[in-house]
């Protein structure tokens, strides 16, 4: 498939942006004034558009509201002193939303098509993009089933939907966190590597049950013996022990994260010593009693580094170390730096919009 059509854009008649306090921003909880929008019918893609932002009419049948065919990234954008904008590794979403596609019996995206639909709606939306530490105008790119029928078989139409959210950071303050011990992200063969909406849903529940015991979330565990750390919430997970930086390999299971990939990247690259492999929960145990374990923290888009300062396990909690220099908040700020055109990007990950 290619990219030929023309994007139409219908302009909002007037702007919400001069009601948003861009120094206090919750996160995706503002939404900007358009969105790209654009139907897949007659197993093709339609005249793509950017219309004001506004809710959608669907038939109490679509399939979206029966058999769960709905995918997602999430991305940021970003601007610099200088006012240009810039998107950070845009194209390994492009590329691992047509994978979660895939997986769904859902079409997949021309590359162009996402990139230039989401780079006209930048052009557009660019005085959205805040600027204070730790914020960014958070992007949405997601698809859904619109096709409707009670039987249980792929939906014929789809609709992709891009939106944004100026938002501020995602975690305030220290995370404490659970691990999980009965209740499982995903399985073998299942979607867990998928950005799927079902993913998420399935891990509310847990994650509620956790927090009525006073943690903010769960660290995963792999589903058959869960003997084995996956996954922090919503994000990969690494652990410091003594100068050591772990994360558990990508599999059906684990999302293949963009920050996670990053992360490693820039660890290699500062001479971080860096395992990718399986990591037991003794082993966490084992390391927090014996006085290795530094840190403990997931990674991903909407938060970057997310440092966890304690987990409980087995009715016990362990409290991590409080460093004043943390792998964590070096990698972080080489990221942020690198994504705000702070500093030189030798990777060629940042790619400038306007």
């Amino acid at each position: 498939m290619e990219y030929t059509e023309e994007i139409l854009v219908e302009r909002a008649t007037n702007t919400k942006i001069h009601d948003v306090d861009f120094s206090n921003l919750a996160f995706g909880k503002i939404f900007s004034d358009h969105m790209f929008v654009c139907d897949y019918e007659g197993g093709k893609w339609q005249q793509p558009k950017i219309v004001p932002y506004q809710p959608f009419s669907l038939e109490p049948a679509a399939k979206i509201f029966h058999y769960g065919q709905s995918i997602f990234e999430g991305m940021k954008a970003y601007r610099d002193a200088d006012g240009s904008v810039f998107l950070f590794r845009p194209m390994d979403n492009c590329k691992r939303m047509n994978i979660s596609a895939k997986r769904l019996a859902m079409p997949e995206i021309p590359e162009d098509y996402f990139m230039n639909g989401l780079k006209e709606l930048l052009k557009i939306e660019k005085d959205w993009i805040p600027t204070a530490e730790g914020s960014a105008l958070y992007i949405r790119p997601f698809m859904f089933a619109t096709g409707h029928g009670f039987h249980a078989s792929p939906a014929d139409t789809y609709k992709f939907v891009i939106a944004f959210a100026p938002s501020g950071p995602y975690f305030t303050g220290k995370v404490n966190v659970l691990i999980e011990e009965k209740y499982s992200r995903a399985a073998n063969g299942g979607v867990g590597y998928a950005k799927a909406g079902g993913n998420y849903a399935g891990q509310f529940y847990p994650t509620h049950l956790a927090k009525e015991r006073g943690y903010h979330q769960v660290i995963w565990t792999d589903d058959t013996t869960h003997e084995y750390i996956e996954e922090a919430g919503a994000m990969n997970i690494f652990v410091r022990i003594n100068d050591t930086l772990l994360t558990v390999p990508t599999s059906e299971r684990i999302l293949d994260g963009v920050t996670r990939k990053s992360i490693l990247k820039i660890a290699e690259d500062e001479g971080i010593a860096v395992e990718v492999r399986k990591i037991k929960v003794a082993e966490l145990i084992e390391a927090a009693e014996n006085g290795s374990l530094m840190e403990l923290f997931g990674a991903g888009t909407a938060a970057v580094v997310s440092q966890i300062s304690a987990f409980g396990y087995k009715g016990k909690d362990y409290k991590l170390p409080e460093l004043k220099d943390t792998f964590g908040a070096r990698l972080k700020k080489r990221i942020t730096d690198i994504q705000t055109n702070k500093i030189e990007d030798p990777f060629g990950w940042r790619v400038k919009v306007c």
